[in-house]
């Protein structure tokens, strides 16, 4: 069998031989990612004793801090105002659908009671309490599925060998990478063994190191958490190809296919979910200086394009070091919430529409239900509705040709509008044009 199949990979051409093959999952992982998929919306959490700092979570390595100093932080460590309930009800009444936590950051900080180091939030804070229990409990409370991001990289521990984060550089007589793999495996047995169900292991720094001439074990790590949990699912922010048996794809401060970072310059997009990380304002962590907050409408709009283009947006907040999340935050997730109680049908549970992404805006679908997201964009400092026109005195959009029929179109909520096949596609005409106070104008279209 193994000979016909590299006879078969030998007629290919050479650009298909040296793509990853991306393992064909068995049913009940096919339906747990398509759950993934419906929830869409998820919120991302980055904290830790970094956020003592109030300079993000790079700080450690961007200040060049001292290892055993930087450890010292660990001392004044007492978030007084933490609650992990409030935290979870904050994130479900935003529409949330999952929760995402960082478990371990580059720091090398634990934030839950691990045996394998006591460099952890119980036993070397005053505050004493295991936070991913109490998040674990309350998630599980709401109904709200946890995923754990944990850190490949290390900046704190000896056996760590030193990467591209040189501002670190670890002793070549104290690497051991044997050493520091079973520390991370004992870590992931403890997280998918005493924590209750994981939606997914959220992996991140794997770049530090290139792919070529290092062996991450990813294999023996991804069979590891497959084994002790079924249902979780793998993700990997990587910035690179897929590897076998990670389940969704991960775009960091992009949109799917987009690469306005420069993180991902090779990336190839795969056939698994996607999920698009995004920050609030420019830093993960907390940080006291960083007032650039995008508006709601914004962050909702970017929540849209992302069902538009078929992926999830996870949506990050960086609590303060007392443990509450800065006021900016809590009102862009009030008002996220406000529109996903009127407007979450056009988003959870939808697909990428029939019609591909436009510049006046995106299309999700559910079924024969096609909702058409009409976009304000900003364009040289002023609001434009691009793509809409005026046609014999009416303001109109035109939907391209495409392999679709539309049986009847509706305002979200409102009258029934007109519509005609022409050619380039079909014109639905507006009641007005959408005004630029408008975050999202929604059109409903029942399909044949």
């Amino acid at each position: 069998m193994k000979r016909i199949l590299l006879a078969a990979l030998l007629l290919l051409p050479l650009g298909l031989q040296n793509m990853r093959a991306e393992v064909i999952p068995s049913d009940e992982m096919r339906r747990v990612r398509n759950d993934f998929q419906d929830r869409k919306f998820g919120i991302f959490i980055h904290w830790g004793i970094y956020s003592m700092l109030g300079d993000g979570e790079w700080v450690m390595h961007n200040k060049s801090i001292d290892r055993q100093e930087y450890a010292h932080l660990a001392g004044g460590f007492c978030p007084s105002w933490f609650s992990a309930r409030e935290w979870v009800l904050l994130f479900k009444e935003a529409g949330a659908q999952y929760v995402t936590f960082t478990s371990r950051h580059h720091d090398g900080f634990s934030m839950w009671n691990t045996e394998a180091s006591d460099y952890n939030v119980v036993k070397a804070t005053p505050f004493g309490r295991d936070v991913l229990k109490e998040l674990s409990a309350a998630c599980a409370q709401e109904g709200l599925p946890l995923h754990l991001y944990y850190s490949h990289m290390d900046w704190q521990r000896a056996d760590y060998p030193t990467g591209n984060c040189k501002n670190l550089p670890h002793d070549p007589s104290t690497t051991n990478w044997n050493s520091y793999n079973a520390f991370m495996n004992r870590q992931l047995t403890e997280l998918l063994t005493n924590y209750g169900p994981i939606g997914a292991i959220w992996f991140d720094g794997m770049w530090d190191h290139p792919e070529e001439g290092f062996d991450w074990g990813l294999d023996e790590q991804y069979e590891l958490i497959h084994r002790l949990q079924p249902r979780c699912m793998i993700g990997n922010n990587h910035h690179g190809a897929i590897h076998d048996g990670e389940d969704f794809q991960l775009f960091e401060q992009d949109l799917p296919g987009q690469n306005t970072t420069g993180f991902a310059p090779d990336q190839q997009m795969s056939t698994l979910p996607y999920e698009s990380c995004q920050t609030m304002n420019s830093t993960w962590g907390y940080s006291i200086t960083d007032k650039s907050y995008k508006s709601s409408a914004e962050v909702i709009r970017r929540l849209v394009r992302c069902a538009g283009m078929n992926s999830n947006l996870l949506l990050n907040v960086g609590p303060r070091p007392d443990g509450q999340i800065p006021d900016e935050a809590v009102k862009i997730l009030q008002d996220v919430g406000t529109f996903m109680q009127s407007y979450g049908k056009t988003i959870l549970s939808t697909r990428g529409g029939c019609v591909p992404p436009q510049p006046w805006g995106v299309t999700t679908q559910r079924g024969k239900k096609l909702y058409i997201h009409i976009l304000n964009s900003e364009k040289d400092g002023r609001i434009t509705n691009e793509g809409l026109e005026q046609v014999e005195g009416r303001w109109s959009l035109l939907l391209p040709t495409g392999k679709y029929s539309i049986k009847s179109v509706s305002r979200m909520g409102g009258s029934t509008l007109t519509f005609r096949n022409e050619k380039g596609g079909t014109r639905i005409f507006l009641p007005t044009r959408p005004t630029t106070d408008v975050t999202d104008y929604i059109l409903e279209a029942t399909l044949n």
